[in-house]
């Protein structure tokens, strides 16, 4: 074995699986040979797959802890008990250590065996080994790509053919669903992680990151959007158009109405294929005329001397 599993990845032989995950992800998307052209990268991410695909699966894990390099060529149906009890006492364990120099390279040793006394462990084991392969086909592992969407996009969902960013210069017919959420993954079956062999490639997540919008401030499936009125559509109630992402509805301003009032809209948010949807909400922004024409500041002089109103006392 070229190098141990747990160095490849970065992490320590105590690493939890999402120490782990997180350590490949990390080098994945770093060495992946669709975003890195330097001629090591292919080699090592291949390196670095192999050590996720064994590491993260509790049971290779466990075997490859126990037994080192020679891991695979372990049977699957090898007997632990009849194995400890060979040397007559039972209960002596496999610790893998790397050989220091001078000890002949870089193979794997075994040690810890106080129950195995004369006896030779490569023979012991050496009729399973000598009938196993000393590797095979190692499945292609799960990729992430982030997928930037606008709010229309995510609300409106469809069929679309992308490029994404993070997983090389391949293009991906992508079916986004209508109301598509912040962080939700959209998974692509088989344009993961390239396998070798015979095994399965891994699959593409893609990660949906709605941008920021100009008009809609956009929380879980409800949206928020600024409906500008007048001051006398604020003060007598009016029915005033507000854009949706489904296109123009007709909101009612209640008589009244300051800046900041809330009018919610139910079931204009994003929609939801599994049940309820997002609702908007209009937030009232009252404008005022940058300049007035003679009768309108006619108008505004007049009610102020007639008005009591004061907006800092209210």
């Amino acid at each position: 074995m070229a190098t141990d599993f747990y160095e490849a990845l970065g992490v320590a032989e105590t690493a939890s699986t999402e120490e782990i995950q997180r350590a490949y992800r990390k080098l994945a998307r770093r060495l992946h040979p669709d975003v890195n052209s330097d001629p090591g990268a292919e080699e090592r991410f291949r390196e670095v797959s192999e050590a996720y695909q064994v590491l993260f699966d509790p049971e290779q894990r466990k075997k490859y802890d126990r037994f080192g390099a020679d891991f695979r060529r372990v049977p699957d149906d090898f007997d632990e008990r009849a194995y400890a009890g060979a040397g007559g006492r039972g209960g002596g364990r496999v610790r893998r250590t790397r050989a220091g120099p001078g000890s002949g390279g870089g193979s794997e040793s075994f040690e810890g065996f106080d129950g195995f006394e004369g006896v030779d462990i490569e023979d012991l084991l050496g009729g399973f080994f000598r009938s196993r392969g000393a590797g095979g086909p190692i499945a292609g592992a799960d990729q992430e790509a982030e997928l930037e969407l606008t709010v229309e996009e995510a609300y409106r969902g469809g069929r679309r053919h992308l490029g994404i960013a993070g997983a090389g210069e391949r293009g991906y017919d992508v079916d986004i669903p209508a109301g598509v959420l912040d962080g939700q993954r959209i998974r692509l079956a088989g344009q993961g992680g390239r396998a070798s062999g015979d095994a399965a490639p891994g699959d593409l997540y893609l990660v949906v990151r709605i941008k920021p919008h100009p008009r809609y401030r956009l929380s879980g499936r409800d949206l928020t959007v600024e409906l500008p009125v007048s001051p006398w559509e604020a003060a007598l109630g009016a029915t005033v158009p507000v854009v949706t992402p489904g296109g123009e509805v007709k909101v009612r301003v209640v008589p009244g109405s300051s800046t900041g009032r809330r009018l919610r809209l139910r079931g204009e948010g994003l929609p939801n294929p599994r049940g309820k949807p997002g609702d908007l909400y209009a937030e009232v922004r009252v404008m005022v005329p940058k300049k007035l024409g003679k009768r309108e500041r006619e108008l505004f002089e007049e009610l102020a001397a007639v008005s009591d109103f004061d907006p800092r006392r209210t």
